[in-house]
């Protein structure tokens, strides 16, 4: 059976975003970010500027644009976790699994092509400052996820859990909001818990970074990265008891 239109046209539009990227990117490590024109990626991607911008609004999501796939991820852990499995017990084993499999998105990747990314990422302000957008659509859809399982809507706790305990005051309506009682308060600790875990893991793969990037190998620095991400996550299952 033949590839529908609509299939087809989808399959083009990510070859045309992985071209523009995988130049742009090219273009950036070898001359650096601010000496790269728009023009100059532009042609390199044998695209004109105004289909370039159309897929690219600004000059630093072609270079974070191998972060678009791992916007949602921690989500996607969260939703694909085996019935009855707290959601920080499978975050805590895919980033483990991702240190093992030495994924760059942990940090510990020592490949000289994905170092150079990292130095450039890192030593970018601009850079920088345009991952915390990413980082902030990593929090929402994670929150998201982690509401479902605070409300009881699947195997995770149930409400009265991730609300509160019962034994302290509440600043929440006597006879709540219009979304019922308790569901402001559910929102905003899928919220906070999202922040916490998402910064937690962007912290524990840039200390994995700066250990490669000072010269130690991936494989030395295993050991110590393990031992970080179930330190660290034994001190978000702390503070964050109904999702662990």
């Amino acid at each position: 059976m033949s590839e529908s239109p609509s299939g087809l046209r989808e399959r083009k539009r990510q070859r045309t975003y992985q071209a523009i990227s995988d130049a742009a990117v090219s273009l950036f490590l070898a001359k650096g970010f601010d000496a790269v024109s728009v023009s100059e990626i532009a042609d390199a991607a044998e695209v004109s500027k105004p289909t370039l911008f159309r897929y690219f609004p600004a000059k630093e999501d072609m270079a974070l644009h191998r972060f678009a796939d791992h916007e949602d991820e921690a989500a996607r852990v969260v939703a694909a976790r085996a019935p009855g499995a707290a959601p920080l017990g499978a975050l805590e084993a895919h980033f483990l699994a991702g240190l093992d499999a030495r994924d760059p998105v942990t940090g510990l990747c020592d490949d000289p092509e994905v170092l150079a990314f990292h130095r450039l990422l890192y030593g970018t302000p601009s850079l920088v400052a345009r991952l915390h957008s990413y980082t902030a659509r990593s929090e929402a859809a994670l929150a998201a996820e982690l509401a479902g399982a605070a409300d009881g809507s699947d195997d995770g706790p149930s409400n009265g859990s991730a609300d509160s305990s019962g034994d302290g005051p509440s600043d929440e309506p006597a006879h709540g909001s219009a979304h019922g009682s308790g569901t402001g308060r559910a929102a905003l600790t899928a919220r906070l818990a999202a922040g916490q875990i998402i910064t937690t893991q962007r912290v524990l793969a840039l200390e994995n970074w700066r250990r490669v990037s000072r010269g130690a190998s991936a494989e030395r620095c295993l050991v110590t990265a393990r031992a970080d991400a179930v330190h660290a996550f034994a001190l978000l299952r702390t503070g964050l008891a109904p999702y662990a």
